[in-house]
């Protein structure tokens, strides 16, 4: 199997620290399983703390903020009422459970607990949250790499000088681009959910594999050009990645370039014309995701991950006034009843990153990838790469109803976690998977 692993070792004084944004209400109750260290004293049990008068109340007193400090290494806490899933088909609400440190933090009229552990810490509820220990240990292995390498590059983004961010909003009379990125933290490092990345403590178990991965990669990262990769991933490319100035900033990074999903990945059609990503979405291309081998799945796809079965090609379907108020619900735009979804232009995976939306009333374009899939559906379409079909047009010229045919689910940047869980059972090594997907990256020890 093809490897090309190249490694170097730039130095850091020692493993980083990480604070995660958890969850956010005007009161947050938890409990705490051991002592904490709250200023000069000591407490335990459950806890409730309020927003009050613009700060902060906890057993009777007002603050700023609070910190509670672990007073051993195992020392772990329960938060209430944590969503995961935000905005997704399978969003809900549990109880988590974190090792390390608590902090609340005021952000309007609202408190956060955020926690803080060391990464390497962090990691192993990351993996074990966005996939099963169950995986190879490759995949595994790969999966750390690129968790660590977004993580770290975005805490330093986040600490780096700032220079003039890219507006990620621009809205005319008659268009609406839209694109949503991790930028907006300024409490915290990164936030518990795929928002940035799945994180969910301690409340599931840690496999030994996912720690043993952990320990095999630790400290390395992925480079290129001098900083350390957004290492962006999703859940099925749909058989070719794409590239990342299609769902964010106009900012092309090399190493997140469209890939073939194939051993062959060096050719594959022109997806951004119309006719050629029409004919591949309308089609079942052999590529490492395209499987339905459940043991593969269960290694990527955690229980209620395993409700979406029809990932790699699938279709939605709505009645015309259903889909016409769904639009303007979700857009806030009266378009009148909808007549057609024209694709614009897509990215190089075939997702459409500008679609003119034609109605009765008004007429507007809008873009990019995630405002469209959450345009058109309840929470998310599974992904961008569509194609529509309109049924029982008549003398109006207004379609009775619409299919929406599609391919893949997610963004498509980067990491195929199904496309990579597929490698792993080949036999392919955890640096040969971080190729494929990232070509000319490097992988890197800052750390040991």
């Amino acid at each position: 199997m093809r490897s090309g692993h190249r490694e170097s070792s730039p130095a850091m004084a020692s493993e980083p620290r990480v604070t995660v944004g958890i969850v956010c209400a005007r009161s947050i109750g938890f409990t705490l399983h051991a002592p904490y260290r709250v200023g000069d004293r000591e407490t335990s049990g459950r806890q409730l703390v309020e927003w009050a008068d613009s700060g902060l109340l906890w057993d009777g007193r007002h603050y700023d903020e609070l910190r509670f400090t672990a007073l051993s290494g195992d020392a772990s806490f329960s938060l209430e009422d944590v969503t995961i899933g935000v905005n997704f088909h399978w969003e809900r609400q549990e109880t988590q459970t974190f090792s390390g440190h608590l902090r609340l933090m005021v952000d309007g009229e609202r408190v956060w607990a955020v926690n803080e552990l060391p990464v390497e810490e962090y990691l192993k509820s990351v993996i074990s949250s966005e996939m099963s220990g169950n995986s190879s240990l490759e995949l595994l292995k790969a999966h750390a790499v690129i968790s660590r390498s977004w993580l770290l590059a975005q805490m330093r983004r986040r600490v780096a000088p700032q220079a003039e961010k890219p507006q990620s909003l621009v809205r005319t009379a008659d268009s609406l681009i839209r694109w949503y990125d991790q930028d907006d933290h300024t409490l915290f490092d990164v936030c518990a959910d795929d928002h940035c990345q799945r994180y969910q403590g301690i409340t599931r178990e840690t496999n030994p594999r996912v720690a043993e991965a952990i320990a095999a990669t630790r400290g390395r990262l992925l480079m290129a050009d001098g900083e350390i990769c957004d290492a962006r991933f999703s859940k099925c490319c749909g058989g070719v990645t794409e590239e990342y100035q299609y769902c964010w900033d106009n900012s092309p990074k090399r190493y997140l370039a469209a890939v073939a999903d194939t051993a062959t990945p060096e050719a594959f059609p022109d997806l951004t014309v119309e006719r050629s990503a029409e004919k591949w979405i309308r089609s079942h291309p052999e590529s490492f995701c395209n499987t339905h081998d459940r043991h593969i799945l269960s290694q990527v796809l955690n229980g209620y991950d395993q409700e979406t079965t029809d990932f790699y090609r699938w279709k939605v379907s709505y009645g015309r006034q259903e889909l016409s108020r769904l639009v303007a619900r979700k857009l806030d735009i009266d378009f009148g009843e909808i007549v057609d979804l024209v694709p614009l232009r897509r990215g190089r995976s075939g997702r459409i990153y500008l679609l003119k939306i034609v109605g009765t009333r008004k007429t507007m374009t809008v873009g990019k990838e995630l405002e469209i899939r959450r345009a058109l559906s309840e929470s998310h379409l599974y992904s961008s790469a569509f194609v529509v079909d309109r049924h029982g047009i008549g003398p109006d010229g207004l379609p009775a109803s619409f299919d929406i045919v599609g391919a893949g689910w997610g963004h498509g940047v980067g990491l195929c976690q199904i496309g990579a869980a597929v490698m792993g059972e080949k036999g392919y090594g955890y640096d040969a998977i971080l190729l494929h997907y990232y070509p000319g990256a490097d992988i890197v020890r800052l750390y040991e």
